[in-house]
């Protein structure tokens, strides 16, 4: 759970359902290389969709092997056949269950301007919080109305839940009265550590934790609203966000590796298993089962593991409900530089 849009925020969080996943030990990390033929329905497909996506990505992976890859890659070879010629597949276990979940990004409705239905502020960064501090808790916040009158509003939203759920993501677009956007990103936080609202429902014995999601508890808040209300608060953590207008608004959010990320082509992944960058091979069981090359340019902290991943639906709430549902097995395959999966190959057999 991580975006460059919120890779530091899903630090503190839950990526989608991840929040109620615990994260066992790491048993010994293990790598074998599989051939293509390996790969469930590889030839079905769309290798030329999965190029394009990391030809956006590939020149800043500052490795010399990596480069020549990029260089091929913009000279207009044929896609399937790029993969092929220059990786190998690579399955890397570590001893975890793999685990499939997903990410969005919300778009809200607001204004400019505060009118008597978008009330709800979408706040800048705020002196006190700069450099790290540790300040007020999100009910001093709402409740006291401190940071009003300060010039602080980006903009100001009509659904005080999903801006609380803005804040989760951490970054997102606003719809404006006239249709165009803004768009916004992580700028900072109050320096509170993140408590889940989804574990305390759990915990309350509202919800077992097999039937939470975003779109349940956003649902909940607004069906017992002082409860809700009372609910939000539980959860300490403050995002204050940043202005992002060097981004195309019909463009995807900023991932790890600061460029737009794309739907369901994009995945975040654990760095620490899988270069930022790199083609990763998706096959996910569950519900609505696919196979698909993906690109690992995005990272979060909840996302830890080797088979662990996060698969990013795109913008808005049809894309949250996909997102929020996501809960699966599978499997995630490297593709690996030729050279350096030979290399590998010959570290497993000495």
């Amino acid at each position: 759970m991580a975006f460059g849009f919120n890779r530091r925020l899903r630090s503190l969080i839950f990526a989608s359902t991840a929040f109620l996943l615990p994260h066992t030990a790491s048993a010994e990390v293990t790598h074998s290389i599989l051939s293509f033929e390996d790969l469930d329905r590889w030839e079905r497909d769309d290798h030329a969709d999965a190029l394009e996506v990391f030809r956006s990505t590939c020149q800043d992976i500052k490795e010399d092997d990596w480069q020549t890859l990029c260089g091929f890659a913009e000279g207009d070879p044929d896609p399937k056949e790029f993969f092929e010629l220059f990786f190998r597949p690579v399955l890397i276990e570590d001893g975890n269950d793999p685990l499939f979940t997903g990410y969005f990004e919300p778009e809200l409705s607001g204004s400019l301007t505060r009118t008597d239905r978008f009330q709800y502020p979408v706040y800048k960064v705020p002196r006190e919080v700069r450099g790290g501090a540790v300040w007020l808790d999100r009910r001093a916040i709402v409740e006291t109305g401190i940071l009003e009158e300060r010039g602080l509003e980006i903009a100001w939203v009509d659904d005080p839940v999903e801006l609380f759920f803005l804040q989760i993501q951490g970054s997102g677009r606003i719809r404006l009265p006239d249709g165009s956007m803004i768009r916004v990103g992580y700028g900072a936080a109050n320096g509170h550590e993140y408590r889940s609202i989804g574990v305390e429902l759990v915990r309350r014995g509202i919800y077992k934790s097999h039937q939470v999601s975003a779109q349940v508890i956003q649902n909940w808040v607004r069906r017992t609203p002082e409860p809700g209300r009372e609910l939000l608060f539980h959860n300490p953590s403050y995002v204050f966000f940043r202005e992002v207008s060097e981004i195309a608004p019909e463009k995807g959010p900023l991932g790890a590796m600061n460029r737009s990320v794309t739907a369901m082509r994009s995945v975040a992944i654990d760095p620490r298993f899988v270069p930022l960058g790199a083609p990763v091979w998706i096959e996910k069981d569950g519900q609505s089962p696919f196979r698909r090359l993906m690109i690992a340019q995005d990272t979060g902290s909840a996302i830890k593991g080797a088979q662990r991943a996060d698969i990013f639906f795109g913008t808005g709430k049809e894309a949250g409900r996909k997102a929020g549902r996501l809960r699966d097995p599978g499997r995630l395959i490297v593709l690996i530089p030729v050279d350096r999966a030979f290399a590998m190959q010959s570290d497993l057999e000495s």
